[in-house]
């Protein structure tokens, strides 16, 4: 499934190590993280499976910080810059990674693409990773936290599938609730209730790119977060 990580290789071989298989990565993340601290910027890795709406999550994001808060997106796919493209369609800096085969962003991937700038100046900084809801949250990238998003065409029993990515989850933001009327059998209680058997905080938000609903809730979400984690640095580059 991935060359990098060996998922799925029922070929390797168990070795005795001295010392993590993520070290590496790990070190090279604490250190993005520790710069865009020293810099005032909150970091978001925002994960899910592909066509979830993370892309559009960020386009509705984009809208409505527009005037208030500066952001920038690093966006993360096998191939093509398309979802870059439509960010920076919407106003916002982006840098597009394209991992060939790997189904994950790692560390030295982010780090690497933070070298032209583009988190400069800004409040946020977006890290749009792979469609995947498997080997992406084994990688810390630097962020300051996991948002996981998961649309209502998913079913209700992902994070009881999948319960490494819901546990590293801050947040679960359930997407395009705008289709709700047409799926008269999703469950959100059965959701919450899995959401509840695999994160060890749970919390969700249901938001619609389309028609807007629910946007200010996660807005509130971003602005609360910098300032219980970061009050150090949350109205650093507020205008």
């Amino acid at each position: 499934m991935c060359e990098d990580c060996g998922c799925g290789d029922t070929k390797l071989v168990s070795l005795d190590v001295h010392e993590s298989l993520l070290a590496g990565n790990d070190r090279t993340a604490a250190h993005t993280r520790a710069h865009l601290r020293e810099d005032g910027v909150v970091a978001i890795n925002i994960m899910g499976s592909p066509g979830a709406g993370k892309t559009a999550l960020l386009e509705a994001t984009a809208g409505a910080l527009a005037g208030t808060r500066r952001i920038a997106a690093i966006t993360g796919d096998l191939a093509t810059e398309r979802d870059a493209e439509r960010v920076r369609a919407a106003g916002v800096p982006s840098k597009a990674i394209t991992t060939g085969s790997a189904c994950h962003l790692d560390a030295e991937m982010v780090h690497h693409a933070l070298h032209d700038g583009i988190a400069e100046g800004v409040d946020y900084l977006f890290i749009e990773n792979v469609g995947n809801l498997v080997c992406p949250a084994v990688y810390d990238l630097g962020q300051e936290a996991n948002v996981v998003v998961i649309s209502v065409t998913e079913g209700e029993d992902k994070p009881l599938k999948y319960p490494v990515m819901f546990r590293k989850a801050d947040l679960v933001v359930l997407s395009k609730t705008d289709l709700l009327p047409a799926l008269p059998d999703f469950d959100r209680a059965a959701l919450e209730e899995a959401l509840a058997h695999v994160m060890p905080n749970p919390r969700m938000l249901a938001v619609s790119a389309r028609t807007g609903a629910g946007i200010e809730k996660w807005i509130n979400w971003l602005e609360q977060m910098r300032e219980t984690e970061r009050p150090q640095t949350a109205h650093a580059h507020a205008r």
